[in-house]
């Protein structure tokens, strides 16, 4: 095993690709629902959108409204990630996944070559924003959406 995946490293430990990052967290734009069966009840997931705090993070000194578990949109911060029940986080790099209950669909975004940004990047924002553009001219389909995308593809499954 590599040192760095056995390195305990907090909230900087997570391994996956985006589409191992969109499956795990599509049941919460999806009601709750997997492919498995029902994970979680719609009421905990309306939980997420109770906003703890909105303001300037102490940790990362970005402008941010806080559910819980999940940031929420604000265009001071995002301006790339509309309106509604959407929630979302990013990691160290550039990586990005989010959860939009109204459109029933997540959106993935991991980077083979880390950047310096800590929430989101250049790279995150320009899929996200192609994936809503065509996500409001494709007629809605009959099951919620995944959006992946990586440096390399995106795709809706």
């Amino acid at each position: 095993m590599d040192a760095w995946r056995a390195a305990d490293l907090g909230a900087a430990d997570g391994h996956g690709n985006a589409l191992s990052v969109a499956e795990t967290l599509a049941p919460i734009a999806r009601a709750g629902a997997s492919a498995h069966g029902q994970l979680l009840k719609p009421d905990t997931i309306g939980l997420i959108f109770d906003e703890q705090s909105n303001g300037t993070d102490l940790v990362n000194a970005l402008h941010l409204r806080w559910g819980i578990g999940y940031t929420l949109p604000d265009r001071r911060t995002l301006p790339w990630i509309p309106d509604g029940r959407i929630a979302f986080w990013g990691g160290w790099g550039g990586s990005m996944a989010i959860m939009d209950l109204d459109r029933r669909m997540t959106i993935s975004y991991v980077m083979h070559n880390m950047g310096a940004d800590i929430l989101g990047s250049p790279r995150a924002a320009a899929y996200t924003t192609a994936i809503y553009r065509a996500s409001m001219t494709a007629p809605h389909p009959e099951q919620p959406a995944v959006g992946i995308a990586s440096t390399n593809h995106t795709r809706l499954i």
